[in-house]
């Protein structure tokens, strides 16, 4: 039995190039955009030689044909940008949630802020939601306090969206993604100055909780 095997789909435009190329008569463009007239295939071809160049057909249905006198591996390079970059552009972003607890400590804090931080990096929206059980709800500053180090921490990718809220028992804020260049070092994660805080909280949670 003979095995037929799954051809790969190529995506890419095809080009015809140099002495590929059908047409006798072509539009032919500098690889600056400037137009050098109609030209015959052999005319073209001779100046694109001239110049160490590829004369490539980049309009073939057009009436004559329009070719550019351009380094071929370049153009192609260029194309492959273009498209991931418009693919980039046009990926739909998504809302990802996630929990936070008014009183966690700092690690569980930073396992969930770098979880946000890949979704922003993604282009995604990140909804953040404290939620207060039993009495703590007696004690919304705690909660308002761990998503304010949350909007510090990722406001060099992210905007607010919306700003801290309660719904019920639950305080919620939504950041969005934004462009940024320089991440937060080691130093500015939120970490030694909120110790005593994060202490404070966890003594505080244990008085509620009895």
């Amino acid at each position: 039995m003979i095995k037929r095997s799954k051809k790969r789909q190529d995506n890419r435009k095809f080009y015809r190039i140099n002495e590929r190329i059908f047409s006798s008569t072509l539009r032919v463009l500098e690889s600056d955009g400037k137009q050098l007239g109609i030209l015959s295939k052999f005319d073209a071809l001779s100046k694109a030689r001239e110049l160490s160049l590829d004369l490539v057909e980049i309009a073939p249905n057009a009436s004559p044909p329009v070719a550019k006198i351009i380094d071929f591996k370049k153009f192609l390079y260029q194309e492959e940008k273009k498209k991931k970059e418009e693919k980039k552009k046009s990926k739909t972003s998504e809302t990802k949630e996630l929990r936070l607890g008014p009183f966690m400590n700092e690690h569980d804090l930073m396992v969930v802020l770098r979880k946000a931080r890949g979704f922003l990096e993604d282009g995604n929206k990140v909804k953040f939601v404290v939620k207060f059980a039993g009495r703590q709800i007696t004690h919304p500053e705690f909660g308002e306090r761990i998503l304010e180090k949350t909007i510090e921490y990722l406001s060099d990718v992210s905007k607010i969206e919306r700003e801290k809220h309660f719904e019920g028992r639950q305080l919620i804020t939504i950041l969005s993604a934004q462009k940024s260049g320089i991440r937060l070092n080691k130093e500015s994660l939120p970490g030694n100055e909120e110790e005593k805080g994060i202490k404070h909280a966890k003594e505080e949670n244990k008085k509620i909780s009895k």
